[in-house]
């Protein structure tokens, strides 16, 4: 049975991770998130945001599973890592916009999968924190290579090499959080949130995000040139800007 559950909102694809007590993630529902994303990639009609939360009180993802992490560690569950790099690359690579709705606890490798979305938003509860240090080990989910080009080499070293949890305003004040908000009805404002984008036009919703993703990982020159390839081809095709030029015209 998966732990993760679908509901539509408008534009919006909202998952909910619900796996009491602490909502620590295995490696099972890793490649059922995974199936998810690829299902939901090919839905860009239907599908323009996807958003991550949790389904247990105080919790987005309390982190990786730790009877799993053990067995990887010992080798002994070879399709563990790959179905974590797998979903981290969808939430990457797949067209829509990912955003991660953080209402309370985020640490460790729920963290990391925050951080594997494009945006991030918390209730004024949210904790976020890469406590691995503390615990004798490391970040082993793009954490370490994720926040501090996030929230520069600073903040991003306090985090990684004390351990300490970050609260909401912290959060914000760094980039770490795009957005707070109230827990009182939390996870409806996230959707309301996320669905200000739905609202936009695909073509150039996707364009943005490809752009943005991509430009990240090339030097600067390369991602102004691919930023002008992306730019003069939308142009040329998007329906809403023709009808934006044809108001003008007017």
């Amino acid at each position: 049975m998966s732990h993760w559950s679908v509901e539509h909102h408008g534009g919006v694809a909202k998952l909910t991770f619900t796996r009491p007590p602490r909502n620590f993630i295995d490696f099972a529902s890793m490649a059922d998130l995974g199936d998810l994303l690829e299902q939901l990639a090919q839905q860009t009609d239907q599908v323009k945001v996807v958003m991550l939360t949790g389904g247990i009180d105080d919790y987005f993802v309390g982190g990786g599973d730790i009877a799993d992490l053990q067995r990887a560690g010992r080798g002994e569950a070879p399709g563990g890592i790959p179905s974590w790099l797998r979903l981290t690359r969808l939430l990457r690579d797949m067209p829509q916009p990912t955003v991660a709705a953080i209402d309370g606890r985020a640490h460790g490798g729920g963290n990391e999968l925050a951080l594997a979305c494009q945006l991030r938003i918390g209730s004024e509860r949210a904790r976020l924190g890469l406590p691995e240090v503390t615990l004798g080990i490391i970040p082993g989910g793009g954490g370490s290579q994720r926040l501090p080009r996030l929230i520069g080499p600073g903040a991003g070293a306090e985090a990684i090499l004390r351990g300490r949890t970050f609260t909401a305003d912290e959060a914000l004040r760094l980039g770490w959080l795009n957005a707070v908000m109230p827990v009182d009805g939390f996870v409806d404002a996230a959707v309301a949130w996320c669905q200000e984008m739905a609202n936009l036009s695909s073509t150039a919703l996707f364009a943005a995000k490809r752009v943005f993703v991509r430009g990240l990982e090339l030097p600067l020159e390369q991602g102004l040139e691919y930023e002008i390839e992306e730019f003069l081809d939308i142009v040329g095709t998007s329906p809403e800007f023709d009808q934006f030029i044809r108001q003008l015209e007017q």
